[in-house]
């Protein structure tokens, strides 16, 4: 208690007479100490007031050895109305600008990290697109790297892009045409493997055939679909004048390698020409390769969005019978073909990606919806969680794990989500686990692990939680060991050591069964496989994989194993294959459209799905789904037979 007392007096327009002098002393120089030279213009201002603001200007302040006068910051590459918008900003907490100049102001705000305005801006921009904007926009966006807008803008042009290609920003966009010659009585088929392989085949072209874009786009090609599904050069053919039937088997492989493993082969820059191999030169930003959107508007006929080689273009897909079943009679035409859009028949949506790219996550199967939790982007560790619905196909968020962590798997026990060890990126390991009660939409501590444990295989069976292998706490070096707990007592106990040390596995269970694949013993990436009956407590091991890696994800699909992704030592993989355990034998199968390493690879319902990941460049928020049918990954949304 005060004996006498005490005063207290709230002045509410106090902040308000202060702020607007404070701004005022700036516009007329009083007491400033900072020059900010924009593109020839001089703006005075207050060091203490930007550094505030400014996480970029504050750096700036910090480092400056200039104790005394006026300190000069300068910019090349800025509006100054912009940058008179965000001092406004800075003494006034309003941010005001023509709609003209919010662009200006977003490259600002980027530039000096005032994220907030940044984020306002984006959301105006967004709020004043339209058709004819769009692109526009998505060019903007694309330059500032906001992967969030740029997701948006793209879901904006999935929706409309039959009104969207009326416009003239769309026509003034690179085309790529194609015609297509096709066997009797076959069409385009309609799904997304098509795009897939008309990028392969773009690949190809500039990759291993020495072509640039620009020679591509300059004229009209033929292609050849044949009977087995592959795409070929209209005038590819062996000394026989047969087709090449391992033709697709090669653009398949180009693309999935990334151009620093192609070695041998020169990569070539759609602007400069050819550069000098990969692995001896420093490679700029990443050369995207991916589908926009896409309309078929009938049965032969194709419109189609996409980025080529980081080159936002158009591709004209024309079908067309073919004379005669081998492309030996279908050169490349030089001649203009007539594509003309006709009114829609049907149209095919790209899978929504996740909110956050993720490496190194957890994922599982919840109540019929695909569960992603944590990993990491870039440097930095997650606590996010993401839920995604395949009957509607979207994304919504649920509660954040209490602690950020990558480099684990998640498990279902008793209607539940266990997530547990992991990395928090300032740790090495984590011995903390925590459960997700989805009635409650909350997340509880459960007992700690004996040891920290980074890189293990989580699995439940049997009622119990299981954590196998993973990395010692001093370096990459596998453990044997296998702990189990036990939700009825809380606690955890040992069980069967493995028989080869591992850490990066792929955990799964089938038949009661748990299956350990792959991982690595330090460095050495393995194809072993071990089958744990908890029955007995012991590990047997069955037939390895083909492929020897770590990092894969794995699911139960259709009574099997499937196997995914991954890394090889060398680099990441896009191969798939799958385990039949009563045959005890692996199979290869049709592989994903983008390489994946740390990914989750999960079942839900008729689905399988691969989520993000790392694909050699960067970290990924996108989706694919498996088609039994045809044995191939696309990104295209799905339905689920009757």
């Amino acid at each position: 208690m005060v004996p006498n007392g005490y005063l207290s007096f709230e002045d509410e327009q106090f902040i308000e007479s202060s702020v607007a002098k404070l701004n005022a002393l700036r516009k007329s120089g009083q007491f400033c100490d900072v020059k900010l030279q924009v593109c020839g213009h001089e703006l005075l201002a207050h060091k203490a007031v930007l550094a505030c603001c400014s996480p970029f200007l504050f750096e700036i302040f910090n480092n400056d050895n200039e104790t005394h006068g006026i300190s000069h910051v300068k910019f090349d590459d800025l509006n100054p109305e912009a940058v008179e918008v965000l001092l406004n900003y800075a003494y006034t907490s309003q941010l005001k600008a023509e709609t003209d100049l919010v662009r200006d102001v977003y490259s600002a705000a980027k530039k000096l990290k005032i994220d907030r305005v940044k984020q306002v801006c984006g959301n105006y921009l967004l709020s004043k697109m339209d058709s004819q904007s769009c692109i526009s926009y998505r060019n903007f966006v694309n330059t500032m790297g906001d992967w969030r807008l740029l997701n948006k803008i793209d879901g904006y042009i999935q929706e409309h892009l039959l009104e969207i290609s009326e416009q003239e920003d769309f026509l003034k966009l690179p085309r790529l045409k194609l015609e297509i010659m096709l066997e009797d009585n076959f069409s385009l088929p309609n799904n997304g493997k098509l795009y897939t392989k008309v990028i392969n085949w773009v690949q190809r072209s500039i990759w291993e055939n020495s072509e640039t874009l620009e020679s591509l786009i300059e004229e009209v090609h033929t292609l050849y679909y044949s009977a087995e599904h592959k795409l070929l050069d209209g005038n590819i053919k062996n000394g026989n004048e047969e087709p090449l039937s391992n033709a697709e088997d090669n653009v398949q492989l180009i693309q999935k390698k990334s151009p620093r493993e192609n070695d041998h082969k020169h990569f070539f820059n759609t602007s400069s020409g050819p550069l000098s191999p990969p692995s001896t030169m420093t490679l700029g930003p990443k050369q995207e390769w991916k589908i926009i959107a896409s309309e078929k508007k009938t049965s032969k006929t194709y419109l189609c969005l996409a980025v080529l080689n980081g080159t936002l273009c158009v591709i004209f897909l024309h079908g067309r019978n073919s004379p005669s079943s081998s492309p030996s009679s279908t050169p490349r035409l030089m001649k203009s073909l007539s594509l003309e859009m006709q009114p829609e028949d049907s149209v095919e949506k790209t899978m929504s990606p996740m909110h956050y790219a993720r490496s190194g996550l957890g994922t599982a199967e919840l109540n019929g919806k695909l569960i992603v939790a944590g990993g990491y982007n870039r440097e930095e560790c997650l606590r996010t969680v993401e839920c995604y619905d395949p009957s509607s196909d979207t994304w919504t968020f649920i509660s954040p794990m209490k602690t950020p962590r990558a480099r684990f798997q998640m498990a279902v026990l008793m209607g539940q989500l266990f997530v547990v060890g992991g990395s928090n990126g300032h740790s090495d390991e984590l011995s903390c686990g925590e459960k997700y009660d989805p009635r409650l939409n909350v997340w509880t501590p459960v007992p700690e692990l004996k040891t920290n444990r980074c890189n293990a295989g989580v699995c439940a069976v049997g009622g119990k939680l299981y954590i196998i292998g993973g990395s010692d706490p001093y370096g990459q070096k596998g453990l044997k060991n296998c702990d189990v707990f036990d939700p009825l007592t809380g606690t955890w106990s040992s069980c069967a050591s493995l028989n080869i040390r591992r850490h990066q596995p792929a955990v799964c269970d089938l038949g009661g069964h748990i299956y350990i694949i792959g991982g690595a013993e330090s460095w050495n990436c393995l194809n072993s496989v071990e089958r744990y009956n908890p029955e007995n407590d012991t590990w047997t091991l069955v037939a390895p994989m083909n492929v020897a890696r770590r990092g894969a994800g794995v699911a139960v699909y259709d009574g099997k194993l499937f196997v995914g992704g991954g890394f090889d030592g060398t680099h990441a993989l896009s191969c798939v294959e799958s385990y039949d355990p009563v045959k005890n034998e692996w199979k290869m199968m049709g592989g994903m459209t983008s390489s994946r390493s740390n990914a989750g690879v999960v079942a839900v319902g008729c689905h399988l799905f691969a989520v993000g990941g790392f694909d050699g460049n960067e970290f990924l928020n996108t989706v694919e789904t498996y088609n039994p049918d045809s044995d191939d990954w696309s990104s295209y949304t799905k339905t689920c037979k009757s």
